[in-house]
């Protein structure tokens, strides 16, 4: 199982080059996001790429992925933890459903797929396994 961050489903969705290593992990392996990656990929595709949220909705359940991962307590305590260790405006401005993504994948043992380079660098300092994948430009991050 794979967990998929929202940059990469927005990514996905919008043809960037992450496009078809999302496509790849999609049919190769059960894929799944959270319920907040979803409301994410929603929320971002809507306002900057002016699409119609409901479209998006169905975008997604089109994807063929598994069912999102709930957000339970113990998953929350620790995405708030690894936010308010690791959050920064400037240098690593990890959202709160990207450190929901993380606890995710540090409960569940899963991967998760991403090319946002501060949720890639979170991961890497807490030992949460990860994919890099293509960010907008085609540049894959890798640790410093």
């Amino acid at each position: 199982m794979t967990l998929l961050d929202a940059y990469a489903i927005i990514g996905f969705l919008a043809g960037e080059p992450v496009a078809d290593d999302v496509d790849l992990l999609i049919r190769r392996s059960e894929s799944r996001m959270t319920t907040l990656g979803v409301a994410e990929v929603i929320d971002r595709m809507a306002r900057l790429y002016d699409a119609d949220p409901d479209d998006v909705a169905v975008d997604i359940a089109t994807l063929g992925l598994e069912s999102p991962t709930p957000l339970d307590l113990t998953t929350s305590v620790l995405a708030g933890r690894l936010r308010a260790r690791h959050y920064h405006r400037t240098t690593r401005a990890v959202s709160m459903a990207d450190c929901v993504l993380a606890a995710t994948a540090q409960v569940t043992g899963e991967p998760l797929a991403t090319s946002d380079p501060h949720l890639l660098g979170l991961c890497h300092d807490e030992g949460i396994p990860a994919i890099p994948l293509p960010g907008s430009d085609g540049s894959v991050w890798s640790p410093a």
